[in-house]
């Protein structure tokens, strides 16, 4: 995939906080619960694992909630949230013309540094979402939006941090 031509401007910010918001208020109104996306990864990789493993699922009462005897993983809305999400994505960059492969990173390091960090960076987050039951957009999108405190505490804390931790790792940027 190539960035064809010029790229058409950004949504105004504006407007898309809105539209999210709007899509927000139609996720809590049609579904009864908000938006996010590691429910819809999880079930996705339990499938998986159903088809190559399907005695360690039988034998985990986690993975078996979502996949254990007739139970398919993948039906849930969840699912279709998350795969619409990818693809929607996709759909709106090939519309904006903004799809090309390329690696975002510092002059000071490789593309394979780069990727390294970013596969470890999203393991851990992986890995952080599954321990608090709940991924970042969850916490700061819908608990935000239900004026949940500890959401709210969660994402001054995620951006305190990362504000902390950016001196670090300025190299990757700079």
């Amino acid at each position: 995939m190539s960035q064809q031509s010029s790229a058409r401007p950004y949504m105004n910010p504006y407007l898309a906080g809105t539209v999210l918001g709007l899509v927000l208020f139609l996720a809590f109104f049609i579904t009864g619960s908000g938006l996010g996306a590691s429910g819809g990864l999880n079930r996705l990789l339990v499938y998986v694992q159903n088809l190559i493993n399907p005695e360690h699922v039988d034998q985990v009462a986690y993975l078996l909630k979502m996949a254990g005897g007739n139970a398919n993983p993948l039906d849930s809305w969840i699912v279709f949230l998350t795969v619409g999400t990818v693809f929607g994505g996709l759909i709106s960059g090939l519309m904006g013309r903004r799809v090309k492969f390329e690696t975002n990173k510092g002059p000071q390091i490789s593309n394979g540094t780069r990727w390294f960090m970013a596969f470890i960076g999203g393991a851990l987050m992986g890995y952080g979402a599954r321990l608090a039951r709940g991924c970042t957009s969850g916490q700061g999108l819908s608990g935000g939006a239900g004026l949940s405190v500890g959401s709210w505490a969660f994402m001054f804390a995620v951006f305190a941090g990362a504000y902390a931790l950016a001196y670090f790792f300025r190299k990757f940027w700079n």
